[in-house]
């Protein structure tokens, strides 16, 4: 079910009227419902797929349990002292009472499921072409598979809980409603945020009552997504698809734009769905994480990656990156570690070499800024209205680094990314018309680009500047927004992050 749909627009009314007028009383009612709710929401995309968020559900709650209840593998001196004697049916048995184990069965099931699904088709392609350069002759074996909605969000959130309880963060749960609905949460469950259990699960064991303050709050975040979703990402795709579908013959001008425009698509179509998931689960008394925080004025690659994508960024820094040794270990290998986690963070996004390459590419223009003690420079959102020409300059670099990344990210191949972007100096550099571009979506994106700014350092709030004026300032502004989505809206796009 997608949020712009009309079927989400009935779900939505009807589930939130019956979660806090029926099931208001009773906290495990109320999380029995959100589960089924959720089953409904993920199954009307394909009932079938629910078999595989169930087995992630099982697999994880069964192994967090036996992480705490097992026993560490203990073998004698004796054994282990004596090379010739062949270990005893009950050392392999004491596998089993390894915490170890479970955990290695948690990250081989869920890992696996997201391996077949996503990677399979394209490990075998880059094997096939690997033997085809060398000169042997093979055939490709690929299969006909499709990619389940969703599965490399609720992957990963199933694997915070089981190894944040392995590594004794938090204790398992003994409630399997409460657990599977945190796996399976609506609101966030296809697109994210990804959640650690140690913040969201423990909400659905906390008396929820409605409060008006945080289902207002709902409501603008929601609204906020909408227009992100529905006026700047579905319009600026209209104008981005057919300049990367016909690059060869596109002017300079026009590859920019093309460019510049699916960095504007990308960041409302991805940041609109985390805003629309968070004000979503707010209206049911639950508080998601912040996934951006107006990235795109920011002053290097580091703060980016600081405002970008937060919950699969931190997740990779706590299960990664830090795993790894962080940066308490020599320059090299935490150089090592930062490769590691980019080229990983843009293998996540796609089974393509384009998304390695992503990653390659802001790992590249990190590392400067870490060799030299630069990547905590801006720790701050900055509080001033105006900016002032530094400060302009060094957004303004960043986001043309971002950018040029992006075409990598956007394009079929690598190839057709270098040809995209070495055309905005060999093709015309001037089009014939700049009829592709509409005065109304370059309006909207000048509208976006205010409201972000003065919104920026309020994620969870972004239309607070107005919250305090006069009613009649507050709801026409609201209303005109509400007025732009019908008149700009109209073509429903499915949200990029849906093929991740």
């Amino acid at each position: 079910m997608i949020f712009t749909s009309v079927e989400f627009l009935i779900f939505l009314p009807l589930v939130f009227l019956a979660y806090w007028f029926v099931f208001q009383k009773n906290l495990k009612f109320q999380n029995a419902f959100i589960l089924l709710a959720s089953y409904v929401f993920y199954g009307w995309w394909d009932w079938r797929f629910l078999g595989l968020i169930i087995a992630s559900s099982v697999v994880d709650y069964w192994c967090g349990l036996k992480i705490v209840s097992s026993k560490k593998l203990e073998v004698s001196d004796e054994e282990s002292l004596n090379p010739t004697h062949n270990l005893p049916l009950t050392t392999y048995i004491s596998w089993f009472k390894n915490p170890k184990f479970y955990l290695t069965l948690s990250l081989v099931f869920n890992l696996g499921l997201l391996g077949f699904f996503k990677y399979f088709n394209f490990f075998i392609d880059s094997a096939t072409d690997l033997l085809t350069l060398l000169g042997f002759q093979a055939h490709s074996g690929t299969l006909n598979i499709i990619l389940p909605v969703g599965i490399s969000f609720y992957t990963f959130q199933t694997l915070s809980y089981t190894i944040d309880v392995y590594r004794g963060k938090m204790k398992p749960t003994q409630a399997p409603v409460a657990f599977f609905a945190y796996v399976s949460f609506f609101p966030q469950l296809v697109a994210g945020p990804i959640e650690r259990a140690s913040h969201l699960l423990p909400q659905f064991f906390k008396k929820r009552e409605f409060d008006y303050q945080q289902g207002s709050d709902g409501m603008k975040l929601i609204l906020w997504g909408f227009f992100k979703k529905v006026v700047i990402a579905d319009n600026c795709a209209l104008v981005v698809n057919p300049i990367f579908d016909n690059y060869q013959s596109a002017s300079g001008i026009e590859l920019i734009i093309g460019a510049v425009l699916f960095a504007f698509q990308i960041y409302g179509d991805f940041s609109g769905y985390s805003d629309i998931a968070i004000g979503t689960a707010k209206l049911f008394g639950f508080d998601l994480m912040t996934n951006f925080r107006t990235p795109y004025f920011s002053r290097d690659i580091a703060e980016f990656w600081r405002r970008w994508h937060i919950s699969l960024s931190t997740w990779f820094r706590d299960y990664v990156y830090i795993p790894l040794g962080g940066s308490q270990v020599s320059k090299a290998k935490a150089i090592r570690n930062i490769f590691i986690v980019f080229l990983v963070s843009g293998f996540w996004h796609g089974a393509n070499w384009t998304f390695i390459a992503w990653g390659g590419i802001h790992a590249t223009m990190f590392i400067p800024l870490f060799i030299f003690g630069k990547n905590r420079t801006f720790l701050n959102s900055g509080r001033h209205l105006i900016p002032n020409f530094g400060e302009v300059f060094q957004i303004m670099f960043t986001f043309f680094l971002v950018t040029v990344a992006w075409v990598f990210f956007r394009s079929s191949n690598i190839t057709e990314a270098i040809d995209y972007l070495t055309g905005v100096f060999n093709q015309p550099f001037f089009p014939k018309s700049f009829a592709f571009f509409p005065y109304d979506l370059r309006g909207a994106l000048i509208l976006f680009l205010v409201l972000d700014w003065l919104g920026r350092g309020e994620a969870t709030r972004p239309l607070n500047f107005v919250a305090y004026q006069k009613p009649l300032i507050r709801y026409s502004f609201y209303y005109s927004l509400i007025g732009l989505i019908f008149w700009m809206g109209g073509q429903e796009n499915q949200f990029i992050y849906f093929q991740f």
